[in-house]
């Protein structure tokens, strides 16, 4: 019962461990879509000034096969096929927003 309860214990902090390095991993991810979403914010000025449009389904091929090709299984650049889907999707909605907030001060 004491060797149970024991080991019961160590995988507990096990799991705890790997949280940390969870949370840790998240904070680093923020830090990281923050500076993606000003870099989209710059690109949506830029396409803005040349008259292109957000979407731009070749670019997001693009980005979908790096990040396809960086993962070390298939089933893990499935996932991140998924992620980046989400990730591009919402980067596109934070440009459509950027691009009508900027048109809306422009014409105050």
């Amino acid at each position: 019962m004491a060797n149970s309860t024991v080991n019961k214990n160590n995988t507990w902090q096990e799991l705890e461990e790997w949280r940390k390095k969870i949370d840790s991993i998240d904070h680093q991810l923020s830090s990281l879509l923050c500076q993606r979403l000003n870099c989209a914010q710059n690109i949506s000025e830029l396409k803005h000034r040349i008259g292109e449009q957000v979407l731009q389904p070749a670019r997001e091929k693009e980005v979908l096969a790096n990040v396809r090709n960086k993962a070390d299984s298939p089933l893990k650049a499935e996932t991140l096929e998924k992620i980046y889907r989400s990730i591009i999707e919402e980067t596109r909605l934070f440009q459509h927003e950027w691009k009508n907030q900027q048109q809306s001060i422009s014409s105050r």
